[in-house]
C-alpha cells in the first residue's frame, strides 16, 4: 500500500489584497484542506513554508496557524512537517515544536536545524530518526516508513555561510548553486531502497514563472538554482515559493510547486489554485495528481470599453458577485470622485477602479519607457492624479500639494538638525 503524502505551499497568512482582509478565504482554505486530507486518506502534508505574510505575523494569523496544524495532524495519527519560507521568521516557525511534538508536528526554521527521533504512542506518528535536515517517520497503518530531506528557505544569512568574497553575482551564484547541490547531496545518503524519499524546500529552481504577489524573489538570479541541484533517488521534490502551481519541466523526478491556495495579485487573475496528492512506494516511481481548490474569491479583470453604463449592466446582472475585481472603465473626461464612490457601494469586490481616457487607451500609448527621472515634482503628482482618476488636477490642488510637500520636507530636515545636535551632547 501506497504512502499518501499532500504538498501544499505558500499559505501567506495574514495577505491581504490591496488593504482588503482575507482571512475568511485562509479559513475557508484551511477547512477544504482537513476536508481533501479526510478524503484522499492522507497520510504526511508537506507545509512548503511561507505560512505567513510577514516575520511578525498578527495574533489572527499565528491562531489560523496553529489551528490548521491541530486540524490536519488529526491527533497525532497524520504527520504534518512545516518549514519557514522567505516571509516567515525561522524562530517563530519552530517556536513551538515542544508543543507540536505532542501531535507528532515537525517545525523546522532554519536549513540546519536538527531534528530529534520522537515516541507519542501507539497507533500515532513516529519520527524513527532524525539529524540535520532530515527525518524518518513511522505513519500509522503503513508498512513503508518515510524519510524527508528538509531545507527551510537557504538563504546565505539562514544557512550562515558566506558564499563569496566578493560582489560579483557570477561568482556568488556559481557558488550558491553549488552549495545547496552539496547540502542536498549530504541530505540524500540518508535515504534508503525500503523508503520513500522525498525532498522539501522553499527556493527558485530557474524557469519558474512568478507573478506579482511574488516581492522579489531572487536579485539578478543569484539565488536560482538548476533542477539538476535535487537528488535523484527522491520520489518527489515539494516546493515552495512560487505562487503558480507548476512542474520542472526536464527532471529526471517529479518536482512541483504546489502553489498559493488562494490568489494574491491580479496577476494570478484566472489561475486554478490546487494542491499535490502523492502517491509513493520504495522502489517504485511516484505519481501525483492535481486536487483543485474551491476556496476563496476569484479575481478578475473588467474593461468596460462601453463606459460607465456598461459596468452598472454588469452590476445589476450580477456578474462576478462574489469576486474582487480589477476594473478599466472606458470615459471622455474621467471619472468625478462621487462617480468612483457609487461604484464601490454598489459592488464591494472593486479593488481598482481605472479611467480610461482616449490617450491613454490607445494603442502604442507606454507610459512606462517614459524617463521619470526628467520630471519635476509637480509633474510627477500632475500625472499621478491624472492616472488614478482620470482627470488633471485644478492649479489650486498642485500648488497646495507643493506646499503641504515643502513643509513636510522642512520639518524632516529640522527633525535631523535636531536629533544630531542631540548626539553632540551625548557625546
Amino acid at each position: 500500500m501506497a504512502i499518501r503524502i499532500l504538498h501544499t505551499a505558500d499559505w501567506h497568512f495574514g495577505k491581504t489584497l490591496e488593504g482588503r482582509e482575507r482571512f475568511s478565504e485562509q479559513r475557508q482554505f484551511v477547512e477544504e484542506l482537513a476536508e481533501i486530507c479526510d478524503e484522499e486518506k492522507i497520510d504526511v502534508v508537506l507545509v512548503a513554508g511561507d505560512v505567513f505574510q510577514t516575520v511578525n505575523p498578527s495574533a489572527q494569523a499565528e491562531e489560523l496557524f496553529f489551528s490548521a496544524l491541530s486540524t490536519l495532524a488529526a491527533g497525532g495519527t497524520r504527520g504534518v512537517v512545516v518549514i519557514a519560507g522567505n516571509h516567515d521568521q525561522p524562530e517563530r516557525i519552530k517556536a513551538a515544536q515542544k508543543v507540536a511534538d505532542q501531535l507528532g508536528i515537525t517545525l523546522l526554521g532554519f536549513p540546519k536545524d536538527t531534528i530529534y527521533p520522537l515516541h507519542i504512542g501507539e497507533g500515532r506518528i513516529e519520527r524513527l530518526d532524525g539529524g540535520t535536515g532530515w527525518l524518518e517517520l513511522s505513519v500509522p497503518g503503513c508498512e513503508e516508513h518515510v524519510v524527508i530531506a528538509a531545507v527551510p528557505y537557504p538563504s546565505e544569512a539562514r544557512l550562515n555561510e558566506v558564499m563569496s568574497e566578493t560582489l560579483q553575482d557570477d561568482e556568488f551564484q556559481s557558488r550558491y548553486q553549488a552549495r545547496i547541490a552539496e547540502l542536498f547531496e549530504q541530505l540524500a545518503t540518508h535515504f534508503r531502497t525500503d523508503t520513500v524519499n522525498v525532498v522539501m524546500s522553499h527556493l527558485y529552481v530557474g524557469g519558474g514563472v512568478e507573478s506579482e504577489s511574488e516581492v522579489q524573489i531572487q536579485i539578478g538570479g543569484a539565488y536560482a538554482v538548476d533542477k539538476s541541484v535535487f537528488p535523484k533517488n527522491a520520489h518527489y521534490v515539494a516546493l515552495g515559493h512560487l505562487h503558480r502551481p507548476q512542474a520542472v519541466h526536464g527532471a529526471e523526478v517529479p518536482i512541483r510547486y504546489a502553489g498559493s491556495p488562494l490568489a494574491y495579485s491580479f496577476s494570478e487573475a484566472g489561475q486554478k489554485k490546487s494542491v499535490v496528492v502523492i502517491d509513493a512506494k520504495p522502489g517504485v516511481p511516484a505519481t501525483w495528481k492535481e486536487v483543485l481548490l474551491t476556496c476563496g474569491k476569484p479575481l478578475v479583470k473588467w474593461n468596460a470599453t462601453e463606459g460607465i453604463e456598461q459596468v452598472w449592466q454588469w452590476v445589476q446582472e450580477g456578474k462576478d458577485e462574489n469576486a474582487w475585481i480589477d476594473l478599466s472603465v472606458h470615459v471622455k473626461t474621467g471619472l468625478q470622485l462621487d462617480e468612483i464612490q457609487r461604484l464601490r457601494n454598489m459592488h464591494e469586490g472593486f479593488i481598482h477602479i481605472r479611467p480610461m481616457m482616449p490617450e491613454t487607451s490607445e494603442v502604442g500609448v507606454d507610459r512606462e519607457t517614459e524617463d521619470y527621472s526628467t520630471f519635476s515634482v509637480a509633474d510627477l503628482f500632475v500625472r499621478f492624479f491624472e492616472e488614478r482618476l482620470g482627470v488633471v488636477p485644478e492649479d489650486e490642488l498642485v500648488e497646495l500639494f507643493l506646499e503641504m510637500a515643502t513643509n513636510l520636507d522642512d520639518d524632516m530636515e529640522k527633525a535631523v538638525s535636531d536629533q544630531s545636535e542631540k548626539l553632540e551632547m551625548d557625546k
